[in-house]
């Protein structure tokens, strides 16, 4: 049995290392870049884009059609476009914002970046943010980027992945870890 994060993962793939290399060969990566960004920021801001997107209701000349529309709209045109179109027309839109993902890390890795998933108990500041990112560059010998989120749950620490590896000294792990020492005792 095919999991299915795996066939999308694998979809997603396959379509940004296409227009990764396209984009490479036209020299367009900045620009591909920029329209994709753009899309993703127009999927945050709209649930309707999203139900069009994710949809397996919509037709796939639907999708085209609202697309056709909303792009030039949006300032979205070239590889980047028909990249979107083309993705509607093989009715693989719903797996766009992974092939988005994906883009962006074969993008990165080309360029000796990673990103680095911190997750804090409060808003990190930007004198923070600068110490993480030396701190993380020093140790992976890579350009860091940050892509920080805030969960009160944490209580205190942070939370960091980069890549496969993650270290968590949240305060919540540290309680958890010593109430299950505390049964283990009593």
């Amino acid at each position: 049995m095919t999991d299915n994060t795996t066939l999308v993962s694998g979809v997603a793939k396959r379509y940004a290392a296409a227009l990764l290399e396209l984009a490479e060969d036209g020299g367009a990566t900045l620009a591909v870049e920029r329209d994709l960004t753009a899309f993703e920021a127009m999927l945050a801001e709209s649930a309707d884009l999203v139900r069009l997107v994710r949809s397996p209701v919509f037709t796939a000349d639907e999708q085209l059609a609202a697309l056709d529309a909303l792009l030039p709209k949006a300032g979205i045109s070239g590889l980047a476009a028909n990249f979107v179109k083309l993705a509607a027309k093989n009715r693989r839109l719903y797996v766009l914002p992974d092939m988005i993902k994906a883009f962006r890390a074969l993008l990165a890795e080309k360029r000796g970046e990673a990103t680095a998933e911190v997750v804090s108990a409060a808003a990190l500041s930007d004198a923070h943010v600068a110490a993480l990112k030396e701190a993380l560059s020093a140790s992976t010998g890579k350009k860091i980027n940050i892509a920080a989120r805030v969960d009160p749950a944490l209580i205190g620490g942070l939370v960091v992945k980069v890549g496969s590896r993650m270290v968590d000294t949240s305060l919540r792990t540290k309680l958890n870890s010593l109430k299950f020492a505390m049964k283990e005792v009593g």
